[in-house]
C-alpha cells in the first residue's frame, strides 16, 4: 500500500510564539510530511502582536524547517483543516492546565467534522509552565537572558519593542 502525503495543521494565536510552541512545531515536522502553522484571526481577543507580526515571528522561528509553512485562518479550525486537504490537527498540551479544555475542544471538533483527527503532543517537561500569558506578565521585568528561557531568541527584540524596552 502506497503512503500518502500527510499534512498536519497546528492552530493557535501564538501571541507570542513560545519555546513550547516551537517544540511542538519541531516535533510535528518529524512526524508529518508537511506542517501548516495557522495563526487564528480573532477580533474579540486583545493581542499583543498583530496578525502579520505573529506570522513573521513564526516564520523566523521555523525557517530552518523545510516542511513547515505559516499561514492565517479565520473561522472554525476544522473548516480550515478540511479546506487545505488535511485531516490532522496538532494540539500542544501542558499537563493539568490544558487537558480539560483541549479534550472539550477535541470532542466539539469531532462533532463538527468526524474525519478530522486531533493529535496531542505533550509539552516537554522543562516547558510545561510556559504560556503566552506568562510571557506578557514577565516580559517587562525580565532581562533577555531570562526571556530566552521562555521564547525563541528571534522573538525577544519584538517583545522588547512592544513593551517600549528596546
Amino acid at each position: 500500500m502506497a503512503e500518502t502525503h500527510r499534512t498536519a495543521v497546528y492552530t493557535g494565536s501564538f501571541d507570542p510564539v513560545t519555546l513550547g510552541h516551537q517544540s511542538v512545531i519541531q516535533r510535528s515536522a518529524k512526524l508529518f510530511d508537511e506542517v501548516v502553522v495557522a495563526v487564528g484571526l480573532n477580533v474579540e481577543k486583545q493581542m499583543l502582536f498583530s496578525t502579520d507580526e505573529r506570522v513573521e515571528l513564526l516564520q523566523s522561528v521555523t525557517d530552518a524547517l523545510a516542511n513547515v509553512r505559516v499561514t492565517t485562518f479565520d473561522g472554525l479550525a476544522v473548516d480550515y483543516v478540511r479546506s487545505i486537504g488535511s485531516r490532522v490537527m496538532i494540539r500542544g498540551l501542558r499537563p493539568l492546565t490544558d487537558t480539560a479544555g483541549e479534550f472539550t475542544m477535541m470532542m466539539a471538533n469531532r462533532q463538527l467534522d468526524a474525519d478530522i483527527e486531533t493529535v496531542f503532543l505533550m509539552a516537554d517537561e522543562s516547558l510545561t509552565h510556559v504560556s503566552s500569558s506568562l510571557i506578557k506578565q514577565i516580559a517587562p521585568l525580565a532581562d533577555d537572558q531570562k526571556l530566552a528561557r521562555f521564547v525563541p531568541h528571534q522573538v525577544i527584540p519584538a517583545i522588547r519593542e512592544k513593551f517600549g524596552l528596546a
